[in-house]
């Protein structure tokens, strides 16, 4: 009469176990997933729906879509790649052109419908990529980012070093952050890249110029 076999008579290390476990592994790597999903330059959440990055590139399209993004602030003087306006216009996310900005300039508030993106505020006459954004572009990006209506939102521009990191560091003065933290967080992104113009900048921002309405403001900007 054969033996009965309980659990104690297979040895889960077994040769036979771990050559089934090799090949079942094999297997699934024989499969690689069907799109790769490759974020962009700096890509970083800030705040829940709330992202930051460089310039995203066509090999970063299928992780940008994962998003699923309501509207994008673009930071740099020259409007963002045709491949990215084409990608935002097929996918309905809003263009936010607020790089082109200064205090100097007549009010203008346009939209492109063609290209679905707005220049919105104070634009400038200034060319030079190495100027820092006006009080005015900052103020209007956290605008937009105060209205939770505009997310998923990505900030972004270049390589989202500078510009990006001034937005952002401006976040967290309004977020109530120490000057530290603030630093700490805009040299992560800016490495040996870092300028001290930028974080004086930002140590100088005047937050009392970002109203805060609770009735459209995201969660993390009310506590």
């Amino acid at each position: 009469m054969a033996e009965d076999l309980n659990d104690d008579d297979f040895d889960s290390n077994s040769p036979s176990s771990t050559n089934s476990s090799t090949a079942s592994e094999m297997a699934s790597l024989q499969h690689p997933p069907l799109q790769k999903l490759v974020p962009p330059l700096n890509f970083c959440p800030v705040e829940d729906q709330l992202y930051r990055s460089g310039q995203p590139t066509p090999i970063n399209f299928p992780f940008i879509a994962d998003l699923r993004l309501t509207a994008v602030i673009w930071l740099e003087l020259e409007e963002p790649s045709e491949a990215f306006v084409t990608f935002t216009r097929s996918n309905g996310i809003r263009i936010y052109h607020l790089g082109i900005e200064s205090g100097a300039d007549v009010e203008n508030d346009e939209v492109d419908a063609d290209a679905g993106m707005r220049s919105s505020g104070r634009h400038a006459r200034s060319t030079n990529p190495w100027d820092q954004l006006p009080e005015s572009s900052i103020v209007r990006a956290l605008d937009i980012i105060a209205n939770k209506d505009n997310y998923p939102l990505l900030v972004c521009g270049g390589m989202g070093r500078h510009r990006t990191g001034t937005v952002i560091g401006c976040l967290r003065r309004v977020q109530k952050w120490n000057l530290a933290s603030v630093s700490e967080e805009y040299r992560r992104f800016a490495g040996s890249r870092k300028r001290v113009l930028i974080e004086l900048h930002i140590e100088a921002f005047d937050t009392s110029s970002v109203l805060i309405d609770p009735d459209v403001a995201p969660p993390f900007l009310l506590y």
